[in-house]
């Protein structure tokens, strides 16, 4: 009636309870591709002098992408355009992993950051966002008298 579960037992319950909820919850067919994934994909991290934002964003044109600040929120925003052409009654599709269409990625920003001084690159497929922390949030030696 009740079964005794070894600890391997209940591991591999819970691996095949986890698999079952990713392909569940996970699985998306949005233009942001599948599980955890948001394009572009973000890296986001930070200096004494500033924050700094790296958006892998390859094949993209630099002239369709936005990048604004409002209220505290560094928005990257665009579209990519398909590379294939449209599916037809001669012509079918099997397999596209490379999403097409219009994306959006918004980033709150911390109060010690000034907003009005943002720069952007984009090389290589990278773009570069560095956000310039304020004079007053960045660290200083104080001298003993």
């Amino acid at each position: 009636m009740y079964r005794n579960y070894t600890t391997s037992d209940l591991l591999s319950e819970l691996g095949r309870l986890q698999r079952q909820f990713q392909k569940f919850s996970s699985a998306s067919s949005s233009i942001r591709g599948l599980g955890r994934t948001e394009f572009p994909a973000l890296n986001i991290g930070g200096t004494p002098e500033s924050l700094e934002i790296y958006a892998f964003a390859p094949g993209l044109d630099p002239a369709s992408i936005d990048v604004t600040v409002e209220r505290g929120v560094l928005t990257l925003s665009g579209e990519r355009k398909s590379e294939l052409l449209e599916e037809s009654k001669s012509r079918s599709i099997h397999i596209n992993e490379r999403f097409s269409g219009h994306f959006r990625r918004a980033i709150s920003l911390s109060d010690d950051v000034d907003p009005t001084q943002v720069t952007a690159k984009y090389n290589d497929g990278i773009l570069c966002i560095s956000v310039k922390r304020r004079e007053s949030a960045q660290r200083r030696q104080i001298e003993i008298q």
